[in-house]
Formats: structure tokens, C-alpha cells, sequence
């Protein structure tokens, strides 16, 4: 363990962000550089000899968090750098995008503020990389197979990464101009700069991982004739399909899903475009979705200008507190204040929008919502609560639906789907489909990085078997498992 009375003698400090009016003024990373080194290793020192760790139930990457938090606390870096790898190969994307469930089942957190688990690890790899500590691990031998992957994104770099390194042949195939799939095109650059996906992404080329991008499987290739020139191929498709809003007015000009709008920002930022298309400069703002999405779109709508930024939730407004139902070590819904909610808005819960009201050029200018509330496990509105908002620019940010299938890549392939219209794979990933395996939201739906990450992994183990009849690559989850619930 690390400090036998850390718990008891320190208090939890996280990093500190840059000022609101400062930071809304450029795109770069809202925290403070360099604020995490000097307090982290007493944060690490938090972490208590609590016999059964739950940070690891919590983690589904099952990552060694009471290892690396005692070489944090000692300042051995390389080991906890070793530590972290031994579970996570991007910990830099987990430890600035992850919501960390594992923080929510910290034994320290039944009655205390949690270890924090996230900032100890996103200073560990930092370090790492400022040390020289991340390298290249090309395989000692090739084992003559090739593998396919479908998808860039964090399930597909993952799996590529253990391929790769286990000494097959592997090429990673993008439909978008650039490698990172979401990473790339639906985390805004103050969430998470682009550099850090460019640095593991040389890494894995020094590795000996082919990239190819604007290719879609499906339309630019054929998946049937993929398969063929693969001994493997891993879908890591993501869950790209929107939850649309079918009401009307949605056809007005101005009404955009948050994955049509937040990766032109990032466009801007890559140097491709001057100005965003779409842009919220000047306009009365108004985001559907309360979650993590609405609120990058939240945060890209103030750098942009915004004349205003509402943000709609259906749900009533979460607890601060742990709610009764929702006990330790389960991952709790909780009242969030993201970076992007410090910098301004509003927030609004329990409303549904009733329609949309353009102008007479089409162009969306108010949207009508109502309250509303559960009865009897139903959601009804609340007569009389009717109203209406400025919205010049709308986004809907209500999560995803599923996998594309509209580019031909299910049907190509021939590909079973399960009730919830998920490509179904079998213990090991595979699909119905001999030597076509699934990883990431196309087979588990929308998930959160960790899962990914952990989905790619033990897809690979599968793959890998497959190939060679044997595989020492980890495969921390199942298919079937789930996050830590109530």
C-alpha cells in the first residue's frame, strides 16, 4: 500500500482548471499544465490497505490501481508506468475521458471522497511520455497471419495493439480522413488535445500496425471480398447511428445531431477548414441531452460565441448525494458539473420538446417544450407548463442507436444481430460469421472508453486463439458482462 495514514491525513485535491473566461477563448486542455504533479503523489498516498480492492470491479479494464498508486506515492514512475500498461494500452484517453467508475466503488468512498484514481493516472502516463517511458514493442516473430480491423476508434486501436504485438499482420481501416475514430472527431480538443492520439498512433506504427484511411467497409470495399484477403478481421464499428427527435419542425434548417456538429470544430482545429459551417456564434443555443455529449456540445458552443446555451435533460435533475438505491460500490447517477457547465448556460431537466417553430426561410428560431414527470413508472406532461425558448441552433446530443448498417457492412457480411440490434458474437467475440469478430459499442451498444478498451483486448485474445490455437493476450471482460449497477 502507500501511505498507511494518507486517508486519514490528506484530503482529496484534483487538478485545478483554468479560469472560465480564459479557457472559453482557445481550444487547448482546460486544466492547469503541470498543476497535478506536485500534489499527486499524497493523492496517490489516499489510497487505503483495504484488503478488497472494488476499484477493480469498478474498472472493467481490471486495471492494478492500488500497485500504481503505491509507485506513484514512492515516485517510482517506470513501474507505475509498467503497472498501467500491464491493463490499459491508452491510459492518456482513460485518464482524461473516462467518468471513472472506478472512483465511484473506491472503498475510501463509502464515507469519505474517493483516491483520485483518474488524476493519478493520467499524471502517471504523462510522465511516462515526458520520460521516455512509452516505446515501441514490435513482436519478436511474425506469425505470418493478417488481421483486419474495422474502426479506429478506442475498441479497434486496442485490439489492433495486442495483434500487432502478439506478431500478426495487422491493418486498421477508417472511413474518416484520420485515425482515432470519436477520439478523433467527437472528443472536443479542450476535453482532450489530438496530440496524445497522434503520439500512440506513431507508436503503434513503429510497431509495425498499417493504417488505411477514407476507406469504409461497405461501400468503398466490400466486405465479402475483406474477408478473403484476411485470415481475421475485428468490426469496431462503434454505435455511430443517432437517437433521432421525430417531432415537428425537425426538418428546419439549424437542427443538427451532436456527431454532425462537433467534429467540424475539430476540423477547425486540424487545419481543414477556416470557420465551422456550423458555427453558434452569436446564436441562442439550445443542446437536447444531458449527458457527456451535450455537454462537449455545450462547451463548443461558448468557444464558438454563443448568445446563449441551454441544455435540455427528460430526466429530473440528479442528486448530489448518493441516492439510497443506488449504494456503494455501484456507479451512481449523480448531479455533474462539467468544465463545459463552469463556463455557462443553463441547464434544464424534466422537459421534453412538443416541436420546433421555424421562420419563413426555413430556419429553426424557437423550440416549444413542456415539463414533465414520471407516474406510475410513465412519463406525462404537466398541463399548463408549455413554453417557449430561443433556438437558432439546436443539437441533439440523446445518445446512439446501434451500428451503421446503411453502408452495407451487416448485410455484406452476412452478420446476425441480437435483440437489441447489436452485431451478436459468441464468448470469445466471434460472430456468426467464421473469422469475423466483434469489439467495442458495434457488439455491447453505447458504452464508455473503459469498456472499449477492455472490449478490443479481449477481442484480440479471441482472435488470437483462433489464429494459432493458443494465446497468452488478457481478456479482462466477457460479452455479457455489465458495468456495476443498481
Amino acid at each position: 500500500m502507500a501511505d498507511p495514514k494518507g486517508f486519514l491525513t490528506t484530503g482529496r485535491e484534483v487538478a485545478r482548471t483554468r479560469p472560465a473566461e480564459e479557457r472559453v477563448k482557445d481550444w487547448n486542455e482546460v486544466y492547469v499544465p503541470g498543476s497535478l504533479l506536485p500534489i499527486i503523489s499524497k493523492q496517490a498516498g489516499r489510497c487505503m490497505d483495504c484488503g478488497i480492492p472494488f476499484c477493480h470491479n469498478g474498472c472493467p479494464l481490471g486495471n492494478l490501481i492500488p500497485e500504481w498508486n503505491d509507485y506513484a506515492y514512492r515516485e517510482d514512475w517506470t513501474a507505475a508506468s509498467e503497472r498501467l500498461h500491464a491493463t490499459n494500452n491508452f491510459p492518456e484517453f482513460t485518464g482524461r475521458l473516462c467518468p471513472a467508475p472506478c472512483e465511484s466503488a473506491c472503498v475510501l468512498a463509502i464515507n469519505q471522497p474517493a483516491v483520485t484514481i483518474k488524476n493519478v493516472e493520467v499524471s502517471i502516463i504523462d510522465k511516462a511520455w515526458d520520460s521516455g517511458d512509452v516505446t515501441p514493442q514490435p513482436p519478436e516473430r511474425l506469425s505470418g497471419k493478417t488481421v483486419a480491423v474495422i474502426g479506429s476508434g478506442p475498441a479497434g486501436l486496442a485490439a489492433a495493439q495486442q495483434l500487432t504485438r502478439a506478431g500478426h499482420t495487422v491493418a486498421v481501416y477508417e472511413r474518416a480522413d484520420r485515425i482515432g475514430g470519436l477520439l478523433r472527431y467527437g472528443i472536443p480538443e479542450f476535453k482532450m488535445e489530438k496530440s496524445h492520439i497522434n503520439r500512440r498512433i506513431e507508436q503503434m506504427r513503429a510497431e509495425g500496425t498499417k493504417f488505411r484511411t477514407e476507406i469504409e467497409i461497405g461501400r468503398d470495399i466490400d466486405a465479402t471480398k475483406l474477408r478473403k484477403r484476411y485470415d481475421a478481421v475485428v468490426i469496431a464499428a462503434g454505435a455511430t447511428v443517432s437517437r433521432d427527435l421525430p417531432v415537428p419542425g425537425r426538418e428546419l434548417n439549424g437542427i443538427h445531431f451532436a456527431m454532425e456538429y462537433l467534429p467540424l470544430s475539430n476540423k477547425v482545429r486540424e487545419g481543414d477548414l477556416t470557420v465551422s459551417p456550423i458555427s453558434a456564434e452569436g446564436k441562442h443555443v439550445v443542446v437536447i441531452g444531458g449527458g457527456d455529449t451535450g455537454a462537449d456540445c455545450v462547451g463548443t458552443a461558448h468557444r464558438q460565441g454563443a448568445a446563449s446555451v441551454t441544455q435540455l435533460e427528460i430526466m429530473p435533475r440528479p442528486g448530489e448525494e448518493r441516492a439510497a438505491h443506488q449504494p456503494w460500490p455501484t456507479f451512481p447517477m449523480l448531479y455533474k458539473v462539467t468544465s463545459a457547465h463552469e463556463e455557462g448556460g443553463e441547464r434544464v431537466y424534466s422537459v421534453s420538446t412538443t416541436h420546433f417553430e421555424g421562420d419563413a426561410d426555413g430556419n429553426v428560431q424557437f423550440l416549444h417544450l413542456v415539463e414533465v414527470e414520471f407516474k406510475g413508472g410513465k412519463l406525462e406532461q404537466k398541463p399548463g407548463t408549455e413554453r417557449k425558448i430561443p433556438a437558432q441552433l439546436v443539437t441533439l446530443a440523446m445518445g446512439f442507436t446501434g451500428t451503421d448498417q446503411e453502408n452495407g457492412l451487416v448485410e455484406q457480411f452476412g452478420l446476425e444481430l441480437d435483440e437489441r440490434g447489436n452485431i451478436a458474437r459468441d464468448a470469445d467475440f466471434a460472430t456468426n460469421v467464421p473469422g469475423v469478430y466483434v469489439a467495442g459499442d458495434a457488439g455491447r451498444g453505447q458504452s464508455l472508453i473503459v469498456w472499449a478498451i477492455a472490449e478490443g483486448r479481449s477481442a484480440a485474445r479471441g482472435v488470437d486463439r483462433m489464429l494459432t490455437g493458443t494465446s497468452d493476450l488478457p481478456a479482462p471482460i466477457r460479452p455479457t458482462d455489465r458495468a456495476l449497477t443498481v
